[in-house]
């Protein structure tokens, strides 16, 4: 009779495991490829593109002001003392540290523009599947990029759709 009791709990148990893991469903997604898919995205690209030019154009006007000035100085150094030739040199030099300075700054605030306008992007994104996922009784939901085999369902159509995106 004992050993009955140990079979008929083990039986529960074992069963109730597998009730429990039948009710686990997983899916995954590409959250690169829905990004980039979201016009929120696109509209960030081009207006990053757009500051990027901006500053590019900057930077180049500075550089060729740099060069200019460097072509008169180098014209210019036989006929200076060597005390103003080396002052040049010196403010040359600070020229080319202010301009490399300058294209630092520049890509900080790019990055820093684009993470700024990414948060809510990402927010969305992440909102969306976590509809569809409690939409359609997923547990689970993994990033495709990380997922050697996915035989899972695909969850990308479905948030495109709950995005609008076509």
């Amino acid at each position: 009779m004992k050993q009955f009791r140990t079979l008929l709990l083990i039986a529960i148990i074992t069963l109730g495991f597998n009730s429990v893991q039948a009710q686990t469903k997983v899916g995954h997604i590409s959250t690169d490829l829905l990004l980039s898919l979201m016009p929120e995205t696109k509209t960030l690209n081009a207006d990053l593109e757009k500051l990027s030019k901006t500053y590019e154009s900057e930077l180049k006007a500075e550089n060729d002001k740099l060069t200019a000035k460097l072509k008169k100085y180098e014209a210019e150094v036989a006929s200076q003392t060597d005390e103003v030739n080396q002052q040049r040199q010196m403010e040359v030099q600070q020229d080319r540290q202010n301009l490399y300075q300058a294209s630092q700054i520049a890509q900080e605030d790019i990055g820093k523009k684009r993470d700024e306008k990414l948060k809510p992007i990402l927010e969305k994104a992440r909102k969306a599947i976590e509809d569809v996922a409690a939409e359609q009784g997923f547990t689970y939901v993994l990033d495709a990029s990380s997922i050697i085999v996915a035989n899972g369902t695909d969850l990308l159509p479905a948030v495109k759709a709950k995005l609008g995106i076509q």
